[in-house]
């Protein structure tokens, strides 16, 4: 039997049981950036013909200079990191990987199919391990130091938040591989776009793994002109730090205590999560609880017209 992870969204299953349409629910379940980056114009042939070269050595140059990817890393867009996260476990002889939790549960579901061990400790004695920096759902920063088992999988998805605090160095060590999402710091989830930086075998292999065309014609044209736009990644960065700081207040008045995140989540301890998110979804505001905590309650940002609705919902 397929193992049910646990994730954000559920949109469809919220109006199955509070009711409403989709344009009048607040969905805060995700850690999306609610204000997304403007869809260029794309050519035609974008649409019309197989993605070529050019267009991906177009995205490959961008993701390289903005993240300034070390020269002996190497760069593979992706179809979403969670197409990453899927294979990566096949790179190694399945042993002990280290993924210390709570954290985003496809990890270790990944490396479980592939028959691992799955400890929550970083351990010196660990044939893998996996980090989400910055952590999801708690924010958590790692350390360099923690960092050194023969396979070491960085998942950034979250860490365009914050660039400076990235780890992105390390992809030049052997066995390292850093994670990067586009669809959450960018808001184009939809878009399906990840990138693998870091070891070139371990590339080469999800590269063939993954086959040719695995990344879309649109998603290379969006993605290529995104990533060279840093005036409005800044201006991203303030907008969402500032709002990340409203919602904390929204919060923190009417009771919750803030335990971390990031400024595209909140995460915050309440008296009885479960009965928060029904009190929300009431006013059509979807939030995420956790099967491991009765307490944590984690909140995305609303967009700049739905701030309203959330304040009325509490």
């Amino acid at each position: 039997m397929t193992e049910t992870r646990d994730h954000g969204g559920g949109l469809d299953a919220a109006i199955a049981r509070y009711g409403g349409t989709r344009a009048e629910w607040l969905d805060l379940s995700t850690g999306i950036n609610p204000v997304p980056y403007p869809i260029p114009d794309l050519p035609a042939d974008a649409w019309t013909a197989l993605p070529d070269r050019t267009a991906a050595g177009s995205l490959i140059a961008a993701a390289r200079k903005l993240w300034n990817v070390p020269g002996k890393a190497d760069v593979l867009p992706t179809h979403g990191a969670s197409a990453a996260i899927a294979r990566i476990p096949s790179f190694a002889t399945a042993g002990t990987v280290a993924i210390p939790g709570p954290t985003y549960n496809e990890h270790a579901a990944a490396f479980r199919s592939f028959g691992w061990r799955v400890s929550d400790t970083v351990d010196q004695t660990s044939d893998a391990t996996v980090v989400v920096h910055p952590n999801n759902p708690d924010g958590r920063w790692w350390n360099e130091s923690d960092l050194n088992a023969p396979l070491t999988v960085i998942d950034e998805s979250f860490c365009d938040i914050a660039p400076r605090r990235s780890l992105i160095h390390l992809a030049e060590n052997p066995g390292t591989l850093v994670l990067k999402s586009f669809g959450k710091f960018w808001g184009l989830a939809g878009l399906r776009l990840g990138f693998v930086i870091g070891d070139p075998d371990h590339v080469a292999r999800l590269r063939d793994g993954l086959g040719p065309w695995s990344v879309s014609g649109p998603a290379l044209s969006i993605g290529a002109k995104a990533l060279d736009d840093t005036e409005w990644a800044a201006n991203a960065r303030d907008r969402l730090n500032a709002d990340a700081a409203r919602l904390d207040s929204m919060m923190m008045a009417k009771g919750a205590d803030l335990l971390g995140g990031t400024p595209l989540f909140r995460l915050y301890n309440v008296d009885g999560a479960a009965q928060w998110q029904d009190h929300l979804a009431k006013s059509f505001v979807l939030t995420r609880v956790f099967p491991y905590s009765r307490t944590w309650l984690r909140l995305g940002l609303p967009a700049p017209d739905r701030w309203s609705q959330l304040e009325a919902a509490l």
